[in-house]
């Protein structure tokens, strides 16, 4: 492993956390991934190595029913066990919680994800505060079902951040721990973790790279259930929104109530109707009720959103459960 003298020099704004030493903790969620784990802690300790930095494998057994906890021991990272499952965002919280390193490594414990690619994400650790290995190849598209859903989230998303996101919740990535700590307080629980850490990263200035990756055919059955997570999914990044950047999704409800008023309007100059007429006038009412309160929530958002890399917590907080 390299020395801290190897740090680089970095243009990020982000701010260094005086208490962790230079180096990189590779955080593995994982559930009942008895079958995977051990090969890909394998290939994550042969990849990191021939990097030169220092680096440690966290594997945060996640309340496994399988020989998850011994396959990752057996093969060489230090492992945290849930006594129950508490979900990936959870257990990539408690990872990171006890990370000693200054940045974070994620990856799944299924084989998706390519080991032998962290290196070059790794590279561009030192100018930028998040670098997303973005998915490619027929096994991230492999569902008729999961590709619309990817892209109507992926929209949702960068409507709310107004930046081009080519994977929104990709599982490998490398980012700074005081970014994550910082935000654990609105970051998820669930399998939205990835999506929401984005969220928190885009909205607040934070610098975020993407390299395409080849994804892989998992080891095991999935545990990510759609027709539940879709909709928790979809459910946090309007919260998000309202968290970020409520003025944007107020303001398009005005937009939207406005265009029905000046219709409805029209339709009581046509026809003279008292219903329409009084219809209308609600309506114009609640293009400024719709207003005044994204201005209200906005002013809120500047007061108590943490904004910059200023770490504020340490532990684990409550945050939104998908």
């Amino acid at each position: 492993m390299a020395d801290d003298a190897t740090r680089p020099m970095t243009d990020s704004p982000a701010i260094a956390t005086p208490d962790l030493a230079y180096g990189f903790s590779v955080v593995v969620p994982a559930f009942n991934e008895g079958l995977a784990v051990g090969d890909v802690v394998r290939r994550i300790i042969e990849t990191m190595t021939s990097t030169g930095h220092p680096f440690e494998v966290i594997v945060v057994d996640d309340g496994s029913s399988d020989e998850t906890a011994r396959g990752a021991r057996d093969g060489g990272a230090m492992v945290i066990s849930h006594p129950q499952n508490a979900g990936y965002g959870a257990a990539l919280k408690t990872g990171i919680t006890r990370a000693r390193y200054d940045h974070i490594v994620i990856t799944d414990a299924d084989g998706t994800y390519p080991i032998d690619r962290i290196p070059d994400l790794i590279v561009h650790s030192d100018r930028f505060d998040m670098v997303v290995g973005a998915r490619t190849g027929a096994n991230y598209r492999e569902s008729w079902f999961k590709e619309p859903a990817r892209i109507i989230l992926g929209a949702m998303v960068e409507w709310v951040t107004g930046t081009s996101i080519p994977d929104v919740n990709s599982g490998l990535r490398v980012f700074r721990t005081a970014l994550a700590r910082q935000y654990f307080h609105v970051i998820s629980q669930g399998y939205s973790f990835t999506t929401t850490i984005t969220l928190a990263a885009l909205s607040n200035g934070y610098f975020v790279k993407y390299l395409p990756i080849e994804y892989h055919r998992r080891v095991g059955s999935s545990k990510v259930r759609l027709a539940r997570d879709i909709p928790r999914t979809t459910q946090i990044v309007l919260q998000a929104c309202v968290y970020y950047n409520p003025i944007k999704l107020f303001l398009t409800f005005a937009v939207g109530t406005a265009i029905l008023a000046i219709l409805a309007w029209g339709l009581w100059l046509a026809i003279g109707t008292t219903v329409i007429g009084v219809l209308a006038a609600l309506l114009s009412v609640s293009v400024i009720h719709f207003v005044a309160i994204g201005m209200l929530a906005d002013l809120i958002r500047v007061r108590n959103v943490p904004r910059g890399p200023t770490l504020t917590s340490q532990g684990t907080m409550p945050a939104p459960r998908d």
